[in-house]
């Protein structure tokens, strides 16, 4: 599946009124938190880092931001793209093929 495909089809989920941006920044938050509580617990009290349970809430983040750009009226490839395109830049291919990214 590409980016504007899950756009499009997590679209069809979106419900709300005029304060859907509001709702969708503050979910990503919330979610984001959560995503970030599952590493701290692994990180800091040596909890197994549940699979299922990661990919859970990085799709819950996944869906909150494709539908702030959907908001914005921006294609979701075209924040992957551009992203990518960033990345390259910043982090130029080493020699040995190797990137070593810390965002």
């Amino acid at each position: 599946m590409n980016f504007d495909d899950y756009q499009k089809a997590a679209n069809r989920t979106l419900m709300g009124n005029e304060q859907v941006l509001t709702n969708c920044a503050l979910g990503l938050t919330g979610e984001s938190g959560e995503v970030a509580d599952l590493i701290r617990k692994y990180t800091f009290q040596s909890k197994k880092l549940d699979h299922d349970e990661l990919v859970k809430e990085l799709g819950d983040v996944l869906w909150y931001l494709s539908q702030i750009s959907e908001w914005a009226d921006i294609p979701f490839d075209e924040v992957a793209t551009d992203n990518i395109k960033r990345l390259e830049k910043r982090y130029p291919a080493q020699s040995d093929g190797v990137n070593q990214v810390n965002i």
